[in-house]
């Protein structure tokens, strides 16, 4: 077979849509997580070499296509209004969360480029067009922001052929510089659960961090999770709010949040315990406490009323509950079994929420990048 010619070299990654089991939102907060990522949602960026560097708007997520120039009229005028970028429709800001991928495109390559220069690392001088595709709902605390910037990074790690170069470790700082380089407020759970791929336990504490440089992370084994459920509101929440009364809190130093927090981060070793044991009954509890605490942390009004609706249907019918992320979404477990999968389906249903069952992705690590991860 003949070898591909620099036109044909095209290279698509894709990074899946993230699940924070136990410990969130401890990751801001020199935690620990447990999380893992679902192949039911996922973005993908695809990258081609080109004469320009170019990076293409996707026609629905950038806006870039109307259905008339009535349409158009009305949108730019909305936004004019709100005074955010004149292409940008006031109605998929608020419900979409980022308002498109372009931005976080050209974040990354720039986040990319800098750490490479700093860290004498020689990228050859060809350029590349970048496009990207996501079906991960917006708002529904699933990460779908860093989703596509971790499947952009994935793809200049391969163009450039620089990803035995870059440790796997140090993958999520890059993802969550990123975001930050747009305002995006996060902590590093998502970036590694997505890096990783599969199931991750996470430990951010600050001792760590300032020796290493990054957390401790640890793959488990997938199949150590019993049957889960997800749920989602067709019409989500914005999940933005969620963190800023408690992190501010936190860093005046209030008691009540940091022990709520180290609590919180203790769940999920715990949780990690659980799921060695395939102690499912207890592991149910912890995910419990977790979406608890977070609500006495936060208040009602910070989550909101239909993201606590959702955990109170899981919960009517015996199932624990607790939110995927900042909420939007929200992860059952079932510790009865299937008639009680089959009772919370009707009661989601009913009220109105999307339920289905999560199918968990593997790793997404290369056998070599598997056995270069410390062991101990």
């Amino acid at each position: 077979m003949a070898a591909a010619t620099k036109a044909e070299m095209v290279f698509e990654r894709r990074a899946y849509a993230r699940v924070g089991l136990l410990g969130n939102p401890s990751d801001m907060y020199s935690g620990k997580a447990l999380s893992f990522t679902i192949t039911d949602f996922s973005a993908t960026v695809r990258l081609r070499p080109s004469p320009e560097l170019l990076i293409q708007p996707h026609p629905h997520h950038d806006l870039v296509a109307f259905p008339s120039l009535p349409h158009l009229r009305e949108d730019y005028h909305c936004c004019l209004k709100i005074g955010v970028p004149k292409h940008v429709e006031v109605s998929r800001l608020q419900n979409e969360g980022y308002y498109g991928g372009v931005r976080l495109l050209m974040a990354i390559c720039k986040v990319f480029y800098n750490h490479c220069i700093q860290n004498n690392i020689s990228l050859k001088a060809e350029n590349f067009t970048l496009s990207y595709d996501t079906n991960i709902p917006r708002q529904a605390g699933l990460s779908g922001s860093s989703a596509i910037v971790c499947a952009a990074l994935n793809c200049l790690l391969d163009f450039y052929d620089v990803r035995h170069l870059i440790q796997v470790e140090l993958r999520p700082n890059l993802i969550l510089d990123a975001e930050k380089e747009l305002g995006i407020v996060a902590g590093l759970q998502d970036r590694v659960a997505q890096v990783y791929g599969g199931l991750v336990y996470m430990d951010f504490s600050q001792e760590h961090m300032d020796k290493l440089g990054h957390g401790i992370y640890r793959p488990l084994d997938v199949n150590l999770l019993p049957p889960l459920y997800l749920i989602y509101a067709e019409n989500p929440s914005d999940s933005g709010k969620v963190h800023s009364s408690v992190r501010q809190r936190w860093l005046n130093g209030d008691e009540f949040i940091i022990s709520c927090m180290k609590e919180v981060a203790q769940l999920a070793l715990d949780g990690r315990r659980a799921l060695l044991q395939k102690d499912y009954t207890e592991l149910a509890r912890l995910m419990n406490r977790n979406f608890d605490l977070r609500r006495e942390m936060s208040g009602d009004d910070v989550l909101g009323s239909v993201n606590i609706k959702m955990v109170e249907v899981a919960r009517s019918v015996g199932a624990s509950s607790k939110f995927t992320g900042s909420g939007g979404a929200v992860v059952a477990l079932c510790p009865d079994g299937e008639a009680q999968a089959e009772l919370l389906h009707k009661a989601c249903q009913e009220s109105g929420f999307v339920v289905q069952q999560i199918k968990v992705a593997p790793s997404v690590l290369s056998d070599e990048e598997l056995t270069s991860l410390p062991t101990c």
